[in-house]
């Protein structure tokens, strides 16, 4: 976690003012969901500190992003409508500018990196919009489109480094503190750095106090990179892909830069664990970049004893698929999901006679394979693979101790 020495509660210079943040909450406002800002009793247990979420992964959409872009299309001049508008993202900001181009009636075209999740590519074509994806990395991607929407004479909607977008994430703070005046710090996810530059300017503007704390994944460290003048390597695939941005905004860094106190970085594991202890304790689903903020709590509690901490959930647009993955990754780190290699005669009895312990010790079998072929084991002998399901750890140590105290030689693989 990187401490901001220099950073500073002036808000002179920007081009984003607070009363530009206050035009764009009267400007979204009924258009846009004012999402709740709950207060978690069992995240604030856990963690020791009192935890409040602010849920816009129940944007229409399922993301923040709506905020940003609703305020710059209505910005936009009857002339430049009909031109339409174009914008590159890794789908959050793509469904955005979308929904609410076609609620405007202006075209829209979107241009999305090769590997965005298909749950935002078909919600994006769903929203109407035309969709081209391309580009490995979301640059490529930005690249393309400026050059296709200058050829077309149409409107770029930049995602992130916009002023009008900047000022329309900041509504966030503004809700944030008008629900729970007395927060000590905010948990804010950063990808090209809008939405923590918007809610940084509307938070300090209200409560100069208010430490703000920006969270990047370990594989993308951009705006760590950006405000240290660091070299962290930035590339691979991420959970949070929503924030995996190579090179963030020149406004947002500024910004971040003297209003940020803070920046934590999240490995995988970390954000995993973040998704999968939504879904569990708050019945939520989260992204990976939505969950950045509580895997960034969850990393280092002690750095918030105490306090009332508000996390941005800012966006809910996962593949089922991978909530599946995530979930059961999740469940074998917790110990209640394991796989097991036996070496076992090959002779009629001996399942059954594992499946007894196995009960007796009161663990579950979900999955059986045998393997004769391939394996160096004896001929006489074969290699017995189970998942099972246990209640933790500790128990998953008891079933290993009864199995090898049976004479079974079982390893966890």
């Amino acid at each position: 976690m990187a401490d901001l020495s220099q950073s500073t509660s002036d808000l002179s210079g920007f081009p984003v003012a607070p009363g530009d943040i206050h035009a764009a909450a009267e400007t979204i406002r009924g258009a846009v969901v004012e999402t709740p800002c709950s207060h978690s009793r069992t995240l604030s247990s856990i963690c020791g500190c009192d935890i409040w979420l602010k849920f816009e992964n129940l944007q229409f959409t399922s993301s923040f992003k709506e905020r940003g872009a609703l305020n710059r299309l209505t910005a936009l001049t009857p002339e430049e409508r009909a031109r339409g508008v174009i914008a590159m993202s890794a789908g959050n900001h793509a469904q955005g500018v979308a929904y609410h181009a076609k609620r405007l009636g202006i075209p829209a075209t979107i241009v999305m990196p090769i590997g965005t999740p298909m749950v935002k590519i078909e919600n994006t074509r769903h929203h109407g919009a035309e969709v081209v994806v391309t580009g490995a990395t979301l640059e490529e991607a930005a690249a393309f489109a400026r050059s296709h929407g200058e050829a077309r004479g149409m409107i770029f909607v930049h995602p992130y480094d916009d002023p009008l977008v900047i000022a329309g994430q900041g509504t966030i703070g503004l809700e944030m503190l008008e629900a729970v005046p007395d927060l000590d710090t905010l948990v804010v996810p950063i990808g090209g750095g809008g939405l923590i530059s918007g809610i940084a300017i509307a938070a300090k503007s209200i409560k100069p106090s208010l430490r703000i704390l920006g969270v990047e994944a370990w594989l993308y460290p951009s705006m760590y990179n950006a405000i240290h003048d660091g070299n962290l390597p930035v590339r691979g695939d991420t959970l949070a892909e929503g924030i995996a941005v190579k090179s963030p905004g020149k406004i947002t860094t500024e910004i971040v830069r003297r209003l940020v106190d803070d920046i934590a970085l999240v490995n995988e594991a970390e954000l995993e664990r973040a998704v999968a202890t939504l879904i569990s304790i708050e019945k939520t689903v989260v992204e990976g970049a939505g969950a950045a903020g509580l895997a960034a709590l969850m990393s280092d509690p002690s750095r918030f004893a105490g306090q009332k901490v508000g996390l941005v959930l800012s966006g809910g647009n996962i593949d089922t698929r991978l909530i599946a993955s995530v979930l059961t990754r999740e469940l074998a780190r917790e110990g209640r999901l394991t796989q097991l290699s036996l070496d076992i005669p090959d002779r009629p009895g001996q399942l059954a006679a594992v499946a007894a312990l196995l009960a007796e010790a009161g663990a579950n079998i979900i999955e059986v394979s045998h393997q004769r072929t391939f394996s160096d084991l004896p001929a006489k002998a074969t290699l017995l693979q189970l998942v099972i399901e246990t209640r933790d750890a500790a128990h998953l140590d008891e079933v290993m101790a009864r199995l090898n105290a049976s004479g079974l030689s079982a390893r966890c693989t």
